[in-house]
């Protein structure tokens, strides 16, 4: 039996126009801004209007440390946000843009699967609504403002040796990590060494994603530290005048983009941060929009809950003042397996010895949820045909030790039909009042954040710094930084910074290379291991398979 493709799915169904998706969702038509017939942009002025309506229940919705058997976490949260649609709640999703990085390489969009989709998928994982470009823009803007300053006498006296800015594009391109530019005479610029980081990875990106208006957010970037002085004394966007400029080009990619999903409901798709580098979520901006049209949202947080929901936590929930109501795990058999010592192409077999090997990673992750953040939790299994009963059934006894139910997910095969016991045991979940704690303290010093967080959500020992990372903390701290929050920026394929731990390691210490700060987004950016902030394309990459026809339509994305 062959099944049809994504591309296929999206480009079968029916879609509303989206001025009926907006007026389902209570939308004013007035603040509606279109993007063609199916997509458009929500005016941030909406949210004046909004102030007094109650927040409805945010729910997130988090995996286990991600394998290449993947565990389609997108494709959960879509049709979560289905089912409890289904069952008659007033709903709304909330996730994030995907890159053009991924899309065109290995990893793939992130518009859901299956029957559980975001619609159009094939502008979402494109251009959209050009929000990225306009990021791209801004990023660059500020790049090329530092460079002419320095050519027209840097006044500042900038020490090009220790630029931090760095320019963007939003694809995977290797070639352009470490570059040498303003070669060829005076005319062209100061020579030095540059790179490119992927747009996604830009501290611009972070910002607008953690903006609550344009004024913020033009604060945020003059906050901005693009490099420093040859005393070491830290130079800002702001210095150079350039926020105001690029909060004009960004004025637009702040108002959320309204879609909707194979089954019509609402969807904002809002933001895309790097998920190692910054914090992974969707814009601040789209959640507290959705919370006030809708009495359920679903939203998510990139790669594994000890990246992805810890950051949502302590950074994003921190800054915003939002709380999630529960917690949804997504793992599959088959990835508990991969965790537990099995190859790829032995997923298919039943195996309990590595899936019972394996499942102590689920139960960290859960341990966490509970322990940690004092969060409700439920385990979703996203079903794949190859997962035998018994398998199922170590997974359930194994969940209800910790007292925490576990739900398959049908949702890829049967769209929110699939997904509806999901959905009764969120709303159960979300009935239950409980306050969010974190993982550390702002008043903790940096050293002492990070040592919580690999101790607390890891299960390391502690940590080793470099000289380099101890030089820099003490910099960080003496310059007023130290009571920011921390972005961890480590492998996603293991609790610890060594990928190939997988399962649940114990006994490891945590190298920390480097710290930066991004003053603009707020946090304080902790490098671990060969973290890449430009990836590269993998030997055969998703965009041979990509093609488009004369009229049009586009084939082979998904």
């Amino acid at each position: 039996m062959t099944h049809k493709t994504d591309i296929e799915i999206a480009q079968e169904i029916k879609l509303q126009p989206i001025e009926d998706i907006a007026e389902q969702a209570g939308i004013d038509l007035s603040d509606l801004e279109l993007y063609g017939n199916y997509k458009a942009k929500i005016n941030y002025t909406a949210m004046d209007k909004l102030k007094t309506r109650e927040d409805g229940k945010l729910i997130l919705v988090t995996a286990i440390s991600p394998t290449p058997a993947g565990e389609g976490k997108t494709t959960t949260s879509v049709g979560l946000g289905d089912a409890l649609h289904r069952l008659g709640k007033n709903t709304m999703i909330a996730i994030r843009e995907p890159s053009l990085g991924p899309v065109f390489g290995i990893k793939g969009g992130a518009a859901g699967g299956g029957y559980a989709q975001v619609v159009p998928m094939e502008d979402i994982n494109l251009h959209f609504t050009g929000d990225f470009h306009a990021i791209g823009a801004a990023n660059n803007l500020l790049a090329a403002m530092i460079d002419n300053h320095i050519h027209h006498g840097n006044e500042l006296h900038i020490d090009t040796r220790k630029i931090t800015w760095k320019r963007v594009v939003d694809m995977n391109d290797r070639q352009l990590r470490n570059i040498v530019d303003g070669l060829q005479g005076k005319a062209n610029g100061v020579p030095r060494e540059d790179g490119f980081d992927i747009t996604v990875a830009s501290e611009v990106m972070a910002i607008l994603c953690l903006s609550n208006s344009i004024d913020e957010m033009k604060e945020k970037l003059k906050n901005i530290i693009i490099g420093y002085t040859y005393h070491d004394e830290p130079i800002t966007a702001g210095q150079l005048n350039a926020h105001g400029a690029m909060a004009a080009l960004l004025k637009d990619a702040l108002k959320p983009n309204l879609v909707q999903t194979l089954e019509h409901t609402p969807a904002l798709v809002h933001g895309g941060p790097f998920a190692n580098i910054a914090h992974g979520c969707n814009s601040v901006m789209a959640t507290k929009m959705a919370r006030k049209y809708a009495d359920y949202v679903v939203t998510e947080a990139g790669f594994g809950a000890d990246l992805g929901a810890e950051k949502f936590i302590d950074i994003k929930c921190r800054l915003s003042g939002i709380e999630p109501s529960a917690v949804v795990l997504v793992a599959t058999v088959r990835a508990l397996k991969m965790h537990g010592g099995v190859s790829k192409s032995d997923l298919g077999e039943e195996n309990l010895p590595a899936l019972e090997a394996g499942i102590p990673n689920l139960m960290k992750h859960l341990e966490n949820i509970q322990e940690v953040y004092n969060m409700p939790a439920v385990v979703a299994i996203n079903k794949f045909p190859t997962d035998t009963e018994v398998e199922l059934a170590l997974i359930k006894e194994k969940c209800l030790e910790l007292g925490v139910n576990v739900v398959l997910s049908d949702v890829w095969a049967n769209g929110g039909a699939g997904g509806e016991d999901l959905a009764r045991e969120v709303i159960k979940l979300t009935e239950l009042t409980q306050a969010l704690q974190y993982a550390y303290e702002l008043g903790d010093s940096i050293t002492e954040k990070i040592e919580k967080v690999v101790r607390r959500v890891y299960g390391g020992n502690g940590i080793e710094l470099s000289r380099e990372a101890h030089r820099e903390i003490g910099k960080l701290e003496a310059l007023g930084f130290g009571n920011l929050p921390i972005c961890v920026a480590k492998t996603q394929y293991s609790f610890s910074d060594d990928p190939t731990k997988l399962g649940r390691p114990t006994d490891f210490t945590v190298n920390i290379r480097n710290v930066k700060v991004s003053a603009g987004a707020g946090f304080i950016v902790v490098l671990t291991g060969a973290m890449m902030t430009m990836p590269g394309l993998p030997k055969k990459p998703a965009a041979e398979n990509i093609d488009v026809d004369s009229k049009g339509k586009i084939y082979g994305l998904f």
